[in-house]
């Protein structure tokens, strides 16, 4: 059994690199369902549900350093890439299906939570809350909303089981209904002209420099000077039962990596590694302290998860027939949303590569808006979670 801070970090980090490896070289399609990230998750909570290390002071005092510290320079660093300029090239209407979805899913939350609340143990508002970020951004979105929220890392196993098992399903629907597309898209009387021009203007590929030492070094300072001054400004702000010095910290780490990534240093290639580097490593710090005998809810929490997404798609219908939208914008919408960077260029692909940038480029905007629509939607659910109701609920955003 492990007692000490160093094999314990090692081990994890040895695990979390070993499946980045093994996905990166192999490039099996399982990968494309099944996250490298999430099989992180599950490897190492198995491990720590079969005791490999015990939760001895040394390394409690270790997990908590590193994942506290680790966190804002990861947001800043996964935030850099996003150059909100490039974003907004999209055009009003795509951007208007992105927000739809968006808008959609946090729709899909509410109701679903007010009608099963009761069902779910304590609390179950934070596990959604860190949901819709991921379901809103990315798995980066996800990890600050929990943090911000501090929810347990146990409760992370649900919040991991949903967005495999539901987002898996929902990837393999997306794809299959991409030859119904025309059909789709005439009973929308959706313009197909316009993602045709808009893919044939669009470039992602911007001029980077190469990953060097230097560069790398660099980035890594700044990201971790970043979260040492935001971690210095939070303590000065008032506090709420909501809005804690976590909650602070994650926000102003999202605001400086959204205001740089306008900055050449969005150029800088070594943010994304980095970035990537620190979400795996806490990643693998959360499910070290997760058991699976903590998760006696699973199933609940999965069919919860479906009816968000059941609630997502038909209000994304309603939406394509009022404001004519095509069946690749409101997939590659959707799948922005809640599959991220990493599945919605293979969707925007699968209906032709042109279009690939406008997957890129919604994803990104994800990053950008998850955190702070994923904070938000968390504290409607603790709302209803506390039983109040509609009129006071609007009360308390409002003031």
């Amino acid at each position: 059994m492990i007692t000490t801070a160093f094999p314990y970090i090692t081990l994890l980090l040895f695990i979390a690199s070993i499946l980045v490896y093994i996905e990166a070289q192999t490039k099996a399609k399982f990968f494309e369902y099944l996250p490298a990230i999430v099989i992180l998750y599950f490897s190492v909570m198995s491990l720590s549900s079969l005791g490999v290390w015990s939760k001895t002071q040394e390394i409690t005092n270790t997990y908590k350093a590193f994942k506290s510290n680790l966190l804002p320079a990861m947001i800043f660093l996964m935030l850099l890439q996003s150059d909100i300029r490039a974003i907004l090239k999209l055009g009003k209407k795509i951007l208007l299906t992105f927000f739809l979805a968006s808008l959609s899913i946090s729709l899909g939350f509410i109701v679903m939570f007010t009608l099963m609340h009761s069902l779910f143990e304590n609390d179950s508002w934070r596990a959604f809350g860190a949901l819709s970020g991921s379901w809103m951004g990315g798995t980066g979105n996800m990890v600050a909303i929990q943090s911000a929220l501090e929810l347990p890392d146990s409760k992370m196993g649900y919040v991991l089981l949903i967005d495999s098992i539901d987002y898996a399903i929902w990837i393999m629907i997306l794809l299959a209904l991409v030859p119904f597309a025309k059909k789709f898209n005439r009973w929308t009387k959706a313009d197909g002209e316009l993602l045709e021009r808009l893919g044939s203007t669009l470039d992602t590929t911007q001029e980077k420099r190469a990953i060097d030492f230097p560069s790398l070094f660099m980035m890594l300072g700044l990201a971790l000077m970043v979260s040492v001054i935001t971690q210095q400004i939070a303590p000065l702000l008032p506090t709420t039962s909501f809005l804690t010095n976590t909650t602070w910290i994650v926000i102003f780490a999202t605001l400086a990596g959204v205001i740089a990534g306008m900055t050449p240093l969005s150029k800088i290639s070594s943010a994304q590694p980095l970035a990537n580097i620190m979400l795996y490593f806490i990643v693998a710090l959360i499910a070290s302290r997760a058991n699976f005998a903590e998760l006696n809810q699973a199933p609940l929490y999965i069919f919860a998860g479906f009816i968000i997404i059941t609630i997502h798609v038909t209000v994304m219908i309603l939406f394509a027939k009022l404001f004519r939208l095509d069946l690749f914008s409101l997939g590659v919408a959707s799948l922005a949303n809640i599959g991220g960077i990493a599945s919605a260029p293979i969707l925007a692909g699968a209906y032709h590569k042109a279009l690939i940038p406008i997957g890129v480029l919604m994803a990104m905007m994800g990053y950008i808006i998850g955190t702070f629509m994923g904070l938000g939607v968390a504290n409607i659910l603790r709302m209803i979670d506390l039983h109040l109701g509609v009129k006071e609920i609007i009360l308390q955003i409002i003031t």
